[in-house]
């Protein structure tokens, strides 16, 4: 029979006290994580051609809701050096340098809030004629405005 007691049990008292805000918005509804990530082929046109890498990696945040960019994680199969960098509504606001057959994850300790439709996305560049692949997965939080 269940206990129907109005006290919490401690694990759950203790889950709720020490959760990140992160977690208490996703747990409570008023958050939905997205990701943009996926593996990409890519040629190089230019250390100083930054351009976007593909479609899969380009977020709008909807109607209603804030989204603010949590992690940035990526690797690069490739033999040299490239940048991956973040823009929001046309310029780039994050660089991503990358080397040569290595990977990264940054837990973003500066986080701003992006307002509604604003354009998030990830451009690459790296030296003309380089080819390879990139690994990459950017955790986003969409917080939904209060009804």
């Amino acid at each position: 029979m269940p206990d129907s007691s109005p006290f919490i049990e401690t694990e759950t008292i203790s889950t709720i006290a020490t959760e990140t805000r992160q977690q208490r918005l996703t747990r409570t509804g008023q958050a939905t994580p997205r990701f943009l990530q996926g593996v990409f082929p890519f040629a190089g046109r230019g250390f100083f051609d930054l351009g976007p890498l593909h479609d899969a990696l380009c977020y709008r945040v909807p109607p209603g809701s804030t989204a603010e960019v949590i992690y940035f994680r990526a690797g690069n199969l490739s033999d040299d050096l490239l940048y991956l960098a973040l823009s929001v509504n046309g310029p780039p606001v994050r660089y991503f340098p990358v080397g040569p057959k290595a990977d990264f994850h940054v837990p973003l300790s500066i986080i701003e809030t992006y307002p509604a439709g604003s354009r998030i996305e990830v451009g690459l560049a790296a030296p003309r004629g380089l080819t390879g692949t990139v690994v990459v997965d950017v955790g986003i939080l969409e917080e939904h405005e209060a009804a």
